[in-house]
């Protein structure tokens, strides 16, 4: 399905991955009344997971990256539920950002930007969210991302 939103992709010259599929028992997103809640989405590329510490074996920028790629699952997962049409996403409302990183760490906003930023390209003001970005010890599978987010949808 075509519509303004997937112009934006075209012209910003994004492509979407498949919406990855659950990887333990939960669903990978819940729609519930105008609110759409996605499951968190790890740091994957078409390479593979983009693992390690910020603070230790990865770079702010490297972490960026990551989040970023977290955003595109975040918005494949999206498309998903909406049954292709990215056009019935009316604002992101939230994202909650997992980083995994040294004790000593404190850029985890700047990284979480890396979907934040994402966000705001694609849909504009709309994109603006409100957000939370932490540190974790480890995520799943030693990724160095993990974000979820909550989108109202037509």
């Amino acid at each position: 399905m075509s519509g303004k939103i997937e112009a934006r992709l075209d012209e910003l010259g994004i492509l979407l991955p498949t919406a990855p599929a659950p990887a333990a028992n939960y669903v990978p997103y819940v729609l519930s009344g105008n609110l759409l809640f996605i499951s968190g989405q790890i740091s994957q590329s078409l390479d593979g997971l983009i693992t390690g510490r910020l603070g230790e074996s990865l770079s702010v920028a490297e972490g960026t990256l990551a989040a970023r790629q977290c955003g595109l699952a975040l918005l494949a997962q999206a498309r998903a539920a909406c049954g292709g049409d990215l056009d019935r996403v009316l604002r992101v409302v939230k994202l909650v950002g997992f980083v995994n990183s040294t004790s000593d760490f404190t850029n985890q906003p700047e990284v979480v930007n890396g979907c934040s930023n994402l966000m705001v390209e694609v849909f504009g003001e709309a994109g603006r969210h409100a957000r939370a970005a932490v540190s974790a010890p480890s995520l799943p599978r030693g990724v160095a991302v993990e974000i979820d987010a909550v989108f109202e949808v037509a």
